[in-house]
C-alpha cells in the first residue's frame, strides 16, 4: 500500500516478522531461538496434557521439524497477506483488512496442523489421538498473530 506519507514514492509492506527481519537483521537472533522456545513449550505442554510418557524428551525428538516447518507455514501466511497489499499497513482500518489477516493467519494456523500432524509429529510415536490434539495445540498456540501488527507503526 502506498504509504501517505511517502509523497509519490510507494512502500509496500510486508508484515511482522519478515518486514522487522529485513529492516533489523539482528532481530533474527530474537525471533529464531524465541519461535524455537515457544515450539518446544507449547509441544511439549500438549503432549504431557495428553498423556505422553516423556514429553520432553519426545518434544526434543521432533523440534526441528516442528520449529521449521513452522516458519513454513508462517511464510505461506506471507503469501497470502501480500496478494492484498492494502491490509499490511494497518489491518484495523476497515472489516474487510481485519478479516483478510485473520484468513492469513488461519490459512497459517491449518498449515502448522497439517505439516505438524502429517510430518513433525511422526517421530514422537504418539497415539492417533493424541497427535491431533498436539498438532492442534501448536495450531492454536504458534499461529502467527503478529500479522495484525500494522506496519503503519513503524512509517
Amino acid at each position: 500500500m502506498k504509504n501517505k506519507h511517502s509523497n509519490g514514492i510507494k512502500l509496500y509492506n510486508i508484515l511482522l516478522p519478515i518486514w522487522l527481519l529485513w529492516l533489523v537483521p539482528i532481530t533474527w537472533l530474537i525471533i529464531l531461538p524465541g519461535n524455537a522456545i515457544i515450539d518446544f513449550l507449547v509441544t511439549m505442554l500438549a503432549m504431557k496434557f495428553t498423556g505422553c510418557a516423556n514429553p520432553a524428551r519426545k518434544a526434543r525428538t521432533v523440534l526441528l521439524r516442528v520449529w521449521l516447518l513452522g516458519f513454513l507455514a508462517d511464510f505461506i501466511g506471507v503469501v497470502f497477506m501480500m496478494l492484498n497489499d492494502t491490509v499490511a499497513y494497518n489491518p484495523f482500518e476497515n472489516v474487510f483488512a481485519c478479516l483478510w489477516v485473520a484468513g492469513c493467519i488461519l490459512i497459517s494456523a491449518v498449515c502448522i496442523y497439517f505439516f505438524n500432524s502429517k510430518f513433525a509429529l511422526k517421530k514422537a510415536n504418539l497415539q492417533p489421538e493424541q497427535l491431533k490434539k498436539v498438532a492442534l495445540a501448536l495450531a492454536v498456540f504458534t499461529a502467527p498473530y503478529l500479522f495484525f501488527i500494522p506496519t503503519s507503526w513503524i512509517y
